[in-house]
């Protein structure tokens, strides 16, 4: 029987443009593939472990033709629309009140603070959970398991009474070894709103 709800944010509830963030930066580093330390500064910074401005930084000294509204740009490109019913859709399951809703995100404050710019109804997004974790704010990061011990413990969840749903496949395989029901979401042509028909058998 399922009691937690644990959900992804980007892709799951915001709309993001992976590819075509990733296309837009390389085009603008000059570069075929992200190097090694770019991907190093990325995950340092989405666990919390550097500042955004020794991100910024990072980049700029990289890239010294860049100026910080570049990089800032290149960073948020990723960032799309949040259609309001995906916020309808967790506000009900909120006021029935039949499951503990927790949000699990891998992102960081540059995103955050964009989102919160360019959602009006980011606060009341955020109100529907019980829990709220972000990578940034915990040290934390998916896939590692780590931060699904962290989950399970902070809130004494029963990994097999848990459904998580992320639209990365890396994240829910991991989930699946501890024994957390899965919704690995394929973004392109599944909507969380449909969680309870394409899921019902876990309900």
């Amino acid at each position: 029987m399922i009691k937690t709800l644990i959900f992804d944010f980007g892709d799951v509830f915001i709309n993001l443009d992976k590819l075509g963030a990733m296309q837009n930066a390389l085009k603008l580093f000059g570069l075929n593939t992200f190097e090694e330390d770019m991907i190093a500064a990325n995950i340092q910074y989405e666990i919390g472990k550097i500042s955004t401005t020794e991100f910024i930084e990072f980049y700029q000294s990289k890239f010294p033709h860049l100026n910080e509204t570049q990089i800032v740009d290149a960073w948020n490109y990723i960032i799309k629309d949040f259609p309001k019913y995906r916020l309808d859709f967790i506000e009900n399951l909120a006021r029935n009140n039949q499951y503990k809703l927790i949000l699990l995100s891998n992102t960081n404050d540059m995103h955050i603070d964009f989102i919160k710019n360019n959602v009006c109804f980011y606060e009341d997004f955020k109100n529907c959970f019980d829990k709220f974790y972000l990578s940034q704010e915990i040290h934390l990061r998916k896939p590692n398991k780590d931060i699904f011990d962290f989950v399970l413990q902070e809130n004494n969840l029963i990994p097999n009474e848990c459904l998580f749903i992320d639209d990365t496949k890396e994240n829910t395989d991991m989930a699946a070894t501890m024994k957390i029901n899965i919704w690995n979401i394929d973004e392109t042509k599944e909507d969380v709103v449909s969680l309870f028909e394409i899921k019902k058998d876990l309900f």
